[in-house]
């Protein structure tokens, strides 16, 4: 299981690099950013891959409704130019009071939208030419794109089955957020591994993106965790997963305790069919530190 950590991306471009220049110091395999309400992540993890070559990096997501598929299949491709072929490319729908809020679009039917966003976006990462037409995106391309890099893999924000199957027809793999390890190993391993093979496709990427707090008091731990990550608990697409898991709320699947009680955790995932781990360290600095160092004592071996 490749192993990562999210980093933190409100913070001068600067501090960025140096904090992912220590995550690639340290051997932790892949550096991932999310994409909300501040840098542009793509342009980022280009900088950032220019100034650190020792690292994977990713996207824990970009959100599709804002960005025209064809405009970031050549982001896409231009980072993986600007960085030797090193990005996974998360991309995601975000959520409803986002999209149409925020953006002023329509999240109607969701499931459809990445259909047929997939359908455009993939073949060109892939360096086809693309004619197609949907329902709401269609896309005509002259020929391939002109940069010269290998193709990204795609991983889709996939919880629900619907999206597990387009994920794993249409795509890579899937990358989860707020998913505790039951839902992982019941619903969204088997989902989408039965969705690829049934596409002839290759067993598809399950990257987990869980909080994560090395600490000697885990209840504290639990409580901040409760209050930094309540949001997700609110939002409908993670309420669901934390339902079917039966967790109250965020802070009953992060992953916290000791440095053995939290490696044991984080193995469980690799166990249960996790290809990847998407760490999002939380709480104090001595913590955050605790947290990465455990992370890279398990690529260690």
């Amino acid at each position: 299981m490749r192993i990562g950590v999210m980093f933190d991306i409100d913070q001068s471009i600067d501090d960025v690099v140096a904090q992912v220049s220590s995550l690639a110091a340290a051997g932790i395999e892949t550096a991932w950013t999310s994409q909300i309400f501040g840098y542009d992540a793509l342009t980022v993890l280009a900088l950032v891959g220019r100034e650190v070559p020792d690292i994977g990096l990713g996207t824990a997501v970009v959100p599709t409704y804002p960005r025209n598929p064809v405009m970031l299949a050549a982001q896409a491709l231009t980072v993986q130019a600007a960085t030797g072929g090193r990005l996974t490319l998360g991309i995601g729908l975000s959520h409803k009071m986002v999209i149409e809020h925020v953006f002023g679009q329509s999240f109607e039917k969701p499931v459809r939208h990445m259909r047929e966003y997939l359908s455009i976006l993939v073949p060109i990462i892939e360096g086809e030419q693309v004619s197609f037409t949907g329902e709401t995106l269609r896309a005509s391309t002259f020929g391939p794109l002109g940069i010269a890099a290998p193709p990204a893999p795609v991983l889709v924000a996939a919880l629900g089955g619907a999206m597990l199957g387009i994920a794993g027809r249409m795509a890579s793999g899937t990358i989860t957020w707020m998913t505790g390890p039951a839902t992982i190993e019941t619903h969204t391993v088997p989902t989408i591994r039965a969705a690829a093979a049934e596409a002839g496709r290759p067993e598809p990427r399950v990257a987990v993106g869980l909080p994560i707090c090395v600490t000697a008091d885990t209840a504290a731990a639990r409580a901040k965790a409760a209050e930094v990550f309540a949001l997700y608990g609110t939002l409908p697409s993670y309420r669901a997963m934390l339902d079917r898991e039966g967790a109250d709320g965020p802070a009953d699947v992060a992953i916290i305790g000791t440095e053995s009680e939290v490696a044991s955790q984080v193995r469980r995932l690799a166990d249960i069919g996790a290809t990847d781990f998407c760490g999002a360290p939380f709480g104090s600095t001595e913590e955050i530190k605790a947290s990465v160092g455990v992370l890279a004592e398990l690529i260690k071996g």
